[in-house]
């Protein structure tokens, strides 16, 4: 059964469809899978082998009496540990929440098991997803299996990693400023970020409320689409949610084709800071979409200059007040002061807070704060939010001009374990593509687009499209995908070279 764990989600659905598998061999292949390289890729935090056969078990029964939950139900997935999941660890990658079992599921978690998707586990995530490489774990680094010395991106570099090293055929990962999309481009895997509010954030634990989405990680664009149609959808839980159906994303990514559809290069999103390997590999594509029939264009989004300035003052902000509910009072991590016999609550809040939280936590907190105080409230955020204005209307003109928008969806290849952990701003600037499509909550999706000459590691091209309009990037991506399939003989992760000697 282990040469099933190669194959797409979408193949192993049909496979499931016609009894030719049953989704508890299919789970435990998986599971095996996780047994023999997770001790060195680390992409899980927690296996939930039980649950999973269940499951799969539930599956195999629904599928034998001819009523499937779902296109989906019986193939396994993973899930990042931002994600609330009843009876499950959920961390956030965080000491904090160490060994918290949630008593309910997110509506993300919920609808994976009503579409009768067996859970593997919950993957290894920055703490509270701040982060670009997985690095910020409480729980140590996950692996890129291209290169076990180098970073899966982040924050979502488990639920990638997961993907990468096909320990799960499918993921969910959340992305704030690029947190599906980076670690995509750097494991040479497909990440969506939907439109804001087009998935639910009910029992995602927030990071920055106003720009957190949840999200697809796949190794396909049709994989992709077909998860997302899962999880997508308008729910009465959460304030946030678009009430209109999910885009047609499945028949959008089974059409692919760009014919006539005008492509925007975006002058910012490219140039100087990027490598020339992910250059060269970008501009490639854009000649592939060329060839293709695609009318292409050069936009320009002047403000997309500021996105990183303004994004790192709303985010640290929104994070201050979110993670101002860990106060040790109610649930998590508990420390009492030492030599304090009789400690008030603002001494175990902040006991706590500093054992419980890791440096990158501690530091944008402070900044948030700060940004948040009287005084400096209008001079910082206040101007960061016209930012963020001035960009969603450069996305609009853009727009206007083309119908997706495309550049690198990270200025780098994978960078190696530590090379930027003490710098907070080289970590940063490995969001600056993605970023903006955050601001303004327009989605986007990241699919390889080669490897770079120089070190044969993943690059990635990025696909923008306007609010609620996923089908142009899906058509558009599994357009891409097949003919950067057929230039490079197939699917990127064909080539991986760290992955069966992780094996």
């Amino acid at each position: 059964m282990g040469e099933l764990i190669f194959r797409s989600a979408a193949d192993l659905a049909d496979e499931l469809a016609t009894g030719s598998v049953s989704s508890v061999e299919l789970t435990e292949a998986y599971l095996d899978r996780i047994d023999a390289v997770d001790g060195v890729v680390h992409a899980f935090l927690h296996v939930d082998r039980r649950g999973a056969i269940e499951a799969a078990a539930g599956a195999d029964a629904r599928r034998a009496d001819g009523q499937p939950a779902s296109a989906l139900d019986g193939v396994p997935i993973a899930v990042k540990d931002v994600v609330v999941t009843r009876g499950l660890p959920t961390t956030c990658g965080s000491r904090i929440l160490h060994g918290w079992i949630p008593p309910y599921d997110a509506t993300v978690a919920a609808r994976l098991k009503s579409a009768g998707m067996p859970i593997l586990g919950k993957t290894n995530m920055d703490e509270f997803a701040m982060g670009s490489s997985t690095e910020h774990s409480a729980f140590g680094p996950s692996r890129n299996p291209w290169d076990l010395d180098r970073v899966p991106g982040g924050s979502g570099g488990g639920s990638s990693a997961a993907v990468a090293a096909f320990e799960s055929p499918l993921a969910i990962g959340t992305d704030t400023g690029g947190s599906i999309r980076q670690p995509a481009a750097l494991t040479g895997t497909v990440g969506v970020k939907p439109t804001y509010g087009g998935v639910s954030r009910y029992g995602l634990i927030a990071l920055a409320s106003s720009l957190d989405q949840a999200g697809p990680c796949a190794r396909s664009v049709l994989d992709a689409a077909l998860l997302h149609e899962v999880i997508g959808g308008h729910d009465p839980l959460d304030s946030t949610s678009i009430d209109a159906p999910t885009p047609a994303v499945v028949a959008a990514a089974r059409r692919a084709d760009v014919a006539g559809m005008r492509v925007g290069v975006v002058k910012e999103l490219g140039g100087e800071g990027y490598q020339p390997g992910v250059r060269s590999r970008f501009e490639e594509s854009v000649q592939l979409l060329v060839d293709a029939g695609a009318e292409v264009v050069e936009v320009s989004c002047p403000h997309f200059e500021y996105a990183l300035a303004a994004y790192y003052l709303i985010l640290p902000s929104e994070a201050s007040s979110n993670l101002a509910r860990f106060d040790a009072m109610r649930y998590g991590l508990r420390v009492l002061p030492d030599g304090i016999p009789d400690a008030s609550a603002e001494e175990v809040m902040a006991a706590t807070r500093e054992s419980g939280f890791g440096q990158e936590v501690k530091r944008r907190i402070i900044l948030g704060t700060y940004a948040l105080s009287s005084g400096y409230y209008e001079a910082y955020y206040g101007q960061a939010q016209k930012v963020r204005t001035l960009i969603t209307r450069d996305f609009e003109r853009a727009f206007e001009q083309a119908d997706v928008l495309v550049s690198p969806t990270a200025p780098t290849t994978a960078f190696r374990v530590g090379e930027k952990l003490d710098d907070p701003l080289a970590m940063y600037l490995n969001d600056i593509a993605t970023i903006p499509a955050n601001l303004a909550g327009t989605p986007g999706l990241s699919l390889p687009s080669g490897l770079a000459a120089e070190d044969g590691l993943p690059t990635g091209i990025q696909l923008l499209a306007p609010a609620l309009a996923e089908e142009r990037l899906y058509a558009a991506g599994a357009a891409l995908e097949a003919m950067l399939h057929e230039r490079w003989g197939g699917s990127l992760l064909d080539r991986a070279p760290a992955l069966e000697a992780a094996a």
